[in-house]
């Protein structure tokens, strides 16, 4: 029989914030909890749709609330309304992690002893507050990485002053270095954390997919509600979901729709670079925009679109994985990736015959793979098919909580 275990959890988001990082970690929490393990969650206040905190959770640094499972404290994320602002986010991130790292002192019980932490990056500051809280609390520091840190900022060129890049890399080793396991997404990424960390450090290094909830997102008729909402008919849609920022080639989009006046493409999401695709869009009808959704409505989202794209900027596919490339294959949507070759996202589409890839940042490529795909309606339903059966059959929340179960037990 499992030891059952008490852990504490510290992450950016969680229920009912729905960011990608957040929906993933309150699935293991559940799935751990339904294990029979206690979990006490260290998070943020709600704050992912518009980046501020939403009303009815304002007024107070912290909040705590008690589960059948354990409990739930929810700190002041400190956000700015704005992404793109560096310096604004990395005194929002500290100051975050620092109300983390003393709430976590109390989480299920001031200093009672635990049998582990599990942190989530990013914030990359969360390594070393999970360092911080193994060292009062005990047990074993599990370290989940869903993006590796600085590199996706130096790649898109978020971050150039040398001394940041340098205090980043820094914070990033002694973080890996401070953790009993360091988990990946893919081997890519394994790949890159092991290269910055002396040989003894390898054995560390831990791959665990991300996982999507197929009894939560289930396939729709492309005939929504939402595409209703939006003003849009029967037109084949091509679709983009999730944050509009800079690291994502949303660019690409407008040429499609440029080049191909039939189809809509429709941007679902807010962020950073929101604005200025809007003003790229100007003047060509079949471009659509959409807010983000409560959660609840992510698989009718999802059915809006007849073809997603996951696009990435050249060089991010070694150091990303984007989580909904698994959600869009659990609604039996075919996808169009825009990523680096022979990274995770072109191995699972290959796996899952769900969809086809072309290197990233090539307009042309792109637009010549849209064109070819919406050309046989029939073959694109297929392939959504095909991806919903794959995920189905390897991509379980179960099998996933069960691998980070034993880092605990082992």
């Amino acid at each position: 029989m499992t030891k059952k275990l008490r852990l504490i959890v510290l992450c950016p988001h969680f229920e009912p914030d729905m960011a990608p990082t957040g929906v993933v970690m309150t699935r293991i929490v559940h799935e751990l909890a339904a294990r029979g393990h206690q979990l006490h969650v260290v998070t943020s206040l709600p704050w992912y749709r518009k980046h501020q905190v939403e009303a009815g959770w304002s007024g107070a640094l912290w909040r705590v609330e008690k589960t059948t499972w354990g409990s739930i404290t929810r700190v002041q994320p400190f956000a700015g309304r704005t992404k793109s602002n560096l310096i604004r986010r990395a005194v929002g991130f500290v100051l975050f992690s620092y109300f983390v790292g003393l709430r976590a002192l109390f989480a299920g019980g001031f200093w009672r002893r635990v049998d582990g932490v599990l942190a989530m990056s990013p914030p990359l500051t969360l390594g070393l507050i999970g360092w911080h809280t193994k060292l009062f609390r005990g047990g074993k520091l599990v370290f989940n990485i869903q993006d590796v840190f600085p590199d996706a900022a130096i790649e898109t060129g978020a971050i150039t002053n040398k001394r940041v890049i340098a205090a980043a890399s820094w914070l990033e080793r002694v973080s890996y270095k401070r953790s009993d396991s360091v988990v990946l997404l893919s081997d890519d990424l394994a790949n890159n954390v092991q290269r910055k960390l002396d040989q003894k450090f390898h054995r560390r290094v831990k791959v665990i997919p991300n996982f999507v909830d197929t009894q939560a997102i289930m396939p729709m008729s492309r005939m929504t509600s939402y595409r209703r909402e939006l003003g849009i008919d029967e037109s084949l849609v091509v679709m983009y979901a999730g944050n509009v920022g800079f690291s994502q080639s949303l660019e690409l989009l407008i040429e499609t729709a440029r080049a191909i006046p039939d189809v809509i493409v429709l941007i679902n999401g807010e962020g950073a670079a929101r604005k200025s695709l809007e003003m790229a869009a100007q003047g060509l009808v079949n471009v659509k925009f959409g807010d983000y959704q409560d959660v609840s409505r992510l698989s009718e989202v999802l059915a809006t679109g007849d073809l997603h794209v996951v696009p990435l900027r050249r060089g991010l596919g070694s150091v990303s994985v984007p989580s909904k490339t698994y959600s869009i294959l659990a609604a039996a949507r075919p996808i169009c990736a825009a990523i680096d070759l022979d990274t995770e996202v072109p191995r699972i589409l290959a796996a899952s015959n769900a969809g086809v890839c072309v290197e990233p940042d090539n307009s042309q490529a792109f637009v010549s793979a849209i064109s070819a795909l919406i050309a046989d309606r029939k073959t694109l339903e297929e392939m959504g098919l095909r991806g919903r059966k794959w995920v189905e059959g390897h991509a379980s929340p179960q099998s996933v909580a069960q691998r980070y179960e034993a880092l605990y037990t082992r």
